[in-house]
């Protein structure tokens, strides 16, 4: 047999997978490490990991998933990266690492891109980057120039997370136009490197890896990525994104009306689009999907984050007399739609972007202590973070998403029939269920190299398909709860 590798680049841990090249069928899936890599917080807000830390549970996972399923290097034909976003890695002219990478959740650089955004002016950075500058990667490396100038100086070139792996694994510096997008160094009117950004804030262009196209052969393992991966020399990278473009691939979802959703401790709505037009830069996020070609295909991932979904019905968890999930679920399902009158504002987490970064916090309303229980509790809950899941929708509808299906992994609260059939009735589609991993999809999309996107998609539906949730014909009933829930909502804000 022969596989592809497919390597997830998490803050939390690296999952490794090995899938089939011929059936896309995925052979084994593991973590490393088996529990959580350390992150450093030197002061409030801070968030950095050293990229040493990712190589090593590169090589030690690799190592691992090679002995378990008793696979040959010589058998893995080819590798897929996934990577988390916006990270910020800087190497000098040798390839080392200059300082630990500024990761995803670090907020350091908010300030630096509200004052690009108010410089460069908001019809500008709508137009051509699709977003504001924000707490992204190149506002990064601008705090890295203010306030680390002689680390800038050394500066050779900055990666993106995945960049860096790939650059070990072959001794090669290139990047994605996703990437690039990611990192908002894109520029979509002009398609092509955000020239204006990079000059407002003093960035040669020098700095940028050169670019490769998402689905090709990027580079290969040399003889020192080889020595320490345990890979076989020559072995190709033939594909790279960040981790949520590609669990949207993941799942299939590469074209328009096309909707991919993530159910985690937070909440995640990624829509396809070949629109560049942008009315709601403020509240979601607009990268270049993994199919965005040059000149050519216009295809744009539209990302909205809930951060109060998961963490909320956890915490109900954890402090209710509960066991389990399962227990939860089944205490919910003997209360009616609308809880009785119980409404939860599951927004806890923090502030939340796409109500314009207010702190709303989570509230629990209209609890009447003679007549409501804990399964009102854990019902509420559900339907809450689900309204919040269509609040959400909503506001994607009006920045021009049309849906047409939606696919979602087989996670927490997608498994609560719940939550999931509260979704598809208030948007009024299909919720497509499947079973796979951003290592699994890595590791297939090694393939579409080759172009055969009709053979990824089968291999998808036939090995990761579970079920689909269908519209309720009750829909009158979902539609007041969750006016209610709007209503109460609207109010606070």
């Amino acid at each position: 047999m022969k596989y592809y590798l497919g390597l997830d680049v998490g803050s939390s841990s690296i999952k490794i997978a090995l899938v089939d090249i011929q059936t896309g069928k995925s052979i084994g899936v593991l973590q490393e490490p088996e529990t959580e890599m350390s992150m450093l917080a030197i002061k409030n807000g801070w968030a950095e990991q050293d990229p040493e830390d990712w190589w090593r549970c590169v090589c030690t996972g690799i190592s691992r998933i090679k002995k378990q399923f008793n696979v040959s290097s010589d058998a893995i034909k080819g590798i897929g990266i996934s990577y988390q976003m916006h990270g910020l890695v800087l190497v000098d002219r040798e390839g080392t690492v200059l300082r630990d990478s500024i990761i995803w959740c670090d907020s350091r650089a908010v300030t630096i891109g509200e004052s690009a955004f108010a410089a460069l002016g908001n019809d500008k950075c709508t137009r051509n980057l699709l977003n504001s500058p924000a707490n992204f990667t190149a506002s990064k490396l601008k705090w890295v120039k203010e306030n680390e100038p002689e680390i800038f100086k050394k500066t050779y070139k900055f990666m993106l997370p995945g960049d860096y792996i790939a650059y070990r694994l072959s001794g090669v510096m290139n990047t994605t136009i996703s990437g690039l997008s990611e990192g908002i160094f894109w520029d979509f009117k002009e398609d092509d490197l955000a020239d204006f950004l990079m000059e407002h804030y003093g960035f040669e262009t020098s700095l940028v890896p050169r670019i490769v196209a998402t689905f090709s052969e990027q580079c290969s393992v040399n003889e020192n990525g080889a020595e320490e991966s345990g890979l076989t020399m020559g072995t190709p990278i033939l594909y790279r994104a960040g981790d949520q473009p590609n669990n949207a691939l993941s799942l299939n979802v590469l074209d328009p009306g096309e909707v991919a959703a993530t159910g985690g401790t937070s909440g995640v709505v990624y829509a396809v689009t070949d629109r560049l037009s942008v009315k709601e830069s403020a509240r979601v996020n607009n990268f270049a999907h993994v199919n965005y070609k040059k000149g050519e295909a216009v295809r744009i991932g539209k990302l909205l984050c809930i951060n109060g979904a998961g963490i909320q019905y956890r915490w109900l968890l954890n402090n209710l007399d509960v066991s389990s999930y399962d227990e939860m679920n089944t205490l919910a399902s003997g209360i009616s739609i609308g809880s009785d009158g119980v409404c939860i504002i599951p927004y806890g987490n923090g502030a939340e972007r796409m109500l314009n970064n207010l702190e709303v916090g989570t509230r629990i309303l209209n609890l009447n202590l003679n007549n409501h229980s804990k399964a009102h509790l854990c019902r509420a809950a559900l339907e809450g973070i689900a309204f919040s899941f269509v609040y959400g929708m909503d506001i994607m509808k009006s920045d021009g998403i049309q849906i047409n299906v939606i696919r979602a992994g087989n996670d927490n609260l997608f498994r609560s029939e719940i939550f999931a059939n509260t979704i598809a009735t208030l948007i009024d589609h299909d919720i497509e269920i499947y079973q796979t991993t951003g290592a699994i999809g890595a590791a297939r999309a090694a393939s579409l190299h080759k172009g055969d996107f009709e053979s990824f998609g089968q291999h998808i539906m036939k090995n990761d398909y579970v079920m689909t949730y269908r519209p309720m014909d009750n829909k009158e009933e979902y539609k007041k709860a969750y006016d209610c829930w709007k209503k109460e909502l609207e109010l606070i804000l």
